[in-house]
């Protein structure tokens, strides 16, 4: 048989209310789907790094989206002091983005609005986390390889691309991440 040709990693949420396939109205084989508790790209996930390699590498995809989700769980259970377990060193990570973005997300009065801008900030942070990987690095440099943040809007149905600018974000870190042979 034919293997799988698809020009898109998906890096989602676990969440079963939002389906990478449906929610951009593709069909099985156009996509390859990675999904963990909010949509998160840590360097020490094997799963996540492996997934990254096989598909810039093997499946070669043209673009990568990072997608998260307004009312994710999984943001609302990082925000909240409360013991949960083996999640708490997961969670920890989103706390860190909390904590990269801590003032412009204290000015924000409204909880609900403080929740989503973070979604939107940990989308921001794990597209970076990508983009600093060898693998997308390289990509990148040599056949145009795209990253993106995108957030779903449960409740509008809406897909929202975050048009993050990843050149001006990338130029104050990337003396530190770039990578060569």
């Amino acid at each position: 048989g034919e293997g799988q040709e698809p020009d898109i990693l998906y890096i989602g949420c676990s969440d079963s209310r939002v389906t990478a396939e449906e929610m951009m109205g593709l069909h099985p084989g156009e996509v390859f789907v990675h999904r963990n508790i909010a949509n998160m790209v840590i360097s020490t996930d094997l799963s996540a790094q492996s997934v990254i390699t096989f598909a810039v590498k093997h499946l070669k995809v043209k673009e990568i989206i990072v997608c998260g989700h307004f009312c994710c769980g999984g943001v609302k259970a990082a925000m909240q002091a409360q013991d949960l377990g083996l999640l708490n060193p997961w969670l920890r990570n989103i706390r860190d983005v909390y904590r990269l973005h801590k003032e412009e997300l204290d000015a924000i009065a409204d909880e609900d609005a403080r929740y989503n801008r973070l979604v939107e900030l940990n989308v921001q942070e794990q597209c970076v986390n990508v983009i600093k990987t060898a693998v997308v690095q390289k990509a990148s440099a040599e056949r145009g390889l795209r990253v993106h943040g995108w957030v779903f809007d449960i409740k509008s149905g809406k897909l929202i691309d975050l048009k993050i600018d990843f050149d001006a974000i990338l130029a104050k870190i990337m003396e530190i991440y770039t990578l060569k042979d």
